[in-house]
Order: C-alpha cells, then structure tokens, then sequence
C-alpha cells in the first residue's frame, strides 16, 4: 500500500471526513531536507470532518498528527493540513 493510501485509510477510519484530500508534495521538494528518491515523504491533507467542529485549529493539527503518529517517526518528512469541520 503507498503512503498516500495508508494516510487516506488512518483518517477515514479516524476521522470519518466528508472531505478528504491526499496529495503528495514530495517532488515539489527536490533536494531539500526528508527528501527521497521516489517520494512520499512531503503530504498535504485537506479534511472536512464533523469531529472537527468546536475544536481550534491546533487542537485539529495535533489529533491528526497523534492519528498519524507511526508514519510521521518513520516515512512522512512533512505534512501539511487544512483541517474544518463541514460547512467551514
């Protein structure tokens, strides 16, 4: 399974998003720190989920990174997120 595969499945199950969006910013980072020859080292995530309603912007950041936590001590340099809760 890729890792943009692996992240989709954690947050689905996670989260249960209405939105959800994977993409991989590896090659926009050619050269710079975390990079690796055939990517999937630099993500971004854009999520709507209901979960997220009430909570601040870090408090969404941080419940994602705990939901990825194993992937971001091994594989992912970096990620970037744009986390709401539906209708934001």
């Amino acid at each position: 399974m890729s890792m943009k595969a692996q992240i989709e499945s954690k947050l689905t199950e996670a989260f249960e998003p209405v939105e959800l969006e994977v993409i991989d910013e590896s090659e926009q980072h050619r050269g710079h720190g975390g990079w690796r020859e055939g990517g999937e080292t630099h993500f971004r995530v854009r999520m709507a989920a209901a979960a997220f309603a009430g909570q601040s912007r870090v408090a969404r950041q941080r419940a994602v990174n705990a939901c990825l936590a194993e992937e971001l001590a091994t594989t992912v340099h970096a990620l970037a997120m744009e986390l709401s809760p539906p209708d934001a």
